[in-house]
């Protein structure tokens, strides 16, 4: 009987640690989110938007949320958003939006969805190396310099995009064939070239089901021509009839100022910048090791159309154009250390049980030139004095106006105005302007308006630390 009884308890001891390990990758999902939200919130709090993008994202999902077409009046007035990059999936945030109608709502979802994939890039570790190893691969990616730039860069839509992919690896790894290809099918409605993501996706689950699951394979390759086809439909069909000039706007950053060279031309410029950012991608991410995992062919089809691009934003590691990639890092990462375990050769085994912890050093070590050294920033978490004075400032703007703004005071009022593009000469002058320029008096400001709109003559209304706005007379 007290045999049978240690037996017990020896079992339940096993298994708590057992328990523990299974939340460890919803823990640090938690932590994360915490992180994300609170850099993006703090900068947005503290009138730090870094671009447009966020305010021209409001006004698509406060189309959604009021039953509308979806438009976003910063590109134009009136201008339908599945006419410059279709992303249908942005609607999902609207009963959101209808119910906390903010921007600080798409800061908060974007951040939970980052922090989501998490979850099975950590269950993968923690399956396939252990919990040590596998919670430490999870951290890596979380706290990585390409989440970190989405974050950093206010609201993208490819937050959808990072556990869509991130569950499709998981699943590709767990040789769950199906919802592999389920995962990645959604991409298609994230953004217009995740079609080719979702192929890429699948052409790796054919080749990895081929000899044990044929008719995986086959439908995989289905998959692989389906979401080929339904990118050249969204380029070709979709974006040109949302588009009032009816083509995809995108087409000119293949050709040097939209005059020539093409994408063969563009694809040996800025070769520096490429192989430095090759080389962020592969080393404080991977130590190089997820060159061994056929997984690394995902990322091809993103890096594809960055470095055949004349638009030199798209080579480096800056904004978000790398936050897609990561998933696919860390899963690639976690795919080779599994498979070097048994490998003959004795320094590669060593190399392989020590990167994780290698990587998670060179990680912390990058912390202080990443967006989470904000964490440190007083203005991160409470609204400095320039930040509360150009609130003062924006609120001179009455709810429902037309307002033309620049950058910063944009998200500031698209929640509750209709606003546009400061200059954009399809518009006529709006009632309001919002600008901020720490270097203007109010008589240059004058003058700024005049130069804009010399139609329209306009009076300063308020300012104060570095922001105006001004009214029509």
């Amino acid at each position: 009987m007290a045999t049978i009884e240690r037996q017990r308890a020896d079992a339940v001891g096993a298994e708590r640690p057992a328990r523990a390990g299974a939340r460890d990758p919803y823990v640090l999902a938690g932590v994360l989110f915490a992180v994300y939200a609170v850099l993006s919130v703090g900068r947005y709090r503290d009138l730090r938007t870094r671009s447009w993008d966020l305010g021209i994202f409001e006004q698509a999902v406060r189309s959604y949320a009021e039953l509308r077409r979806p438009v976003a009046d910063l590109k134009g007035a009136d201008f339908l958003i599945l006419g410059d990059h279709f992303s249908p999936v942005t609607a999902l945030l609207a009963p959101f939006y209808r119910v906390f109608p903010s921007p600080v709502t798409l800061l908060v979802a974007q951040a939970a969805l980052f922090a989501l994939a998490a979850v099975p890039v950590t269950r993968a570790g923690v399956r396939l190396l252990g919990r040590v190893r596998g919670l430490t691969v999870g951290v890596v990616f979380g706290l990585s310099w390409g989440v970190q730039r989405a974050v950093d860069f206010d609201f993208h839509e490819i937050c959808f995009a990072v556990p869509l992919i991130a569950f499709s690896l998981e699943a590709l790894l767990r040789e769950r064939w199906r919802a592999a290809l389920l995962y990645a099918l959604p991409l298609v409605l994230v953004k217009e070239d995740l079609g080719l993501t979702t192929a890429a996706i699948a052409l790796v689950v054919a080749w990895r089901a081929r000899g044990r699951a044929p008719r995986a394979a086959r439908a995989a390759c289905g998959v692989a021509a389906l979401g080929a086809a339904l990118c050249a439909l969204t380029l070709g069909v979709l974006i040109p009839s949302f588009n009032t000039l009816g083509g995809y706007d995108y087409w000119t950053k293949l050709s040097e100022d939209g005059g020539g060279g093409g994408p063969w031309a563009a694809l040996w410029a800025g070769a520096g910048t490429k192989a430095e950012t090759l080389l962020w991608l592969l080393l404080p991410t991977s130590g190089l090791l997820a060159l061994r995992s056929p997984l690394l062919l995902v990322a091809l089809p993103t890096l594809g159309w960055r470095f055949v691009s004349h638009e030199a934003h798209y080579w480096g590691t800056d904004f978000h154009y790398s936050a897609v990639l990561m998933p696919v890092l860390a899963l690639a990462l976690v795919d080779a250390l599994a498979s070097v375990e048994g490998a003959p050769t004795r320094w590669l085994r060593d190399y392989a049980r020590f990167l994780p912890a290698g990587l998670l050093g060179a990680t912390l070590a990058l912390l202080p030139s990443l967006p989470a050294a904000q964490l440190t920033e007083a203005e991160t978490w409470r609204p400095g004095a320039v930040a509360e004075e150009g609130d003062r400032v924006l609120r001179a703007v009455p709810d429902g106006a037309e307002v033309a703004a620049n950058v910063r005071p944009i998200a500031r009022l698209t929640g509750r105005c209709r606003v546009f593009w400061i200059g954009d000469p399809g518009v006529a002058a709006p009632e309001y302007l919002a600008y901020h320029d720490p270097g203007r008096t109010g008589d240059g400001m004058v003058r700024r308006a005049a130069q804009l709109y010399p139609e329209a003559r306009y009076t300063v209304l308020a300012e104060g630390a570095g922001y105006f706005v001004l009214r029509r007379e």
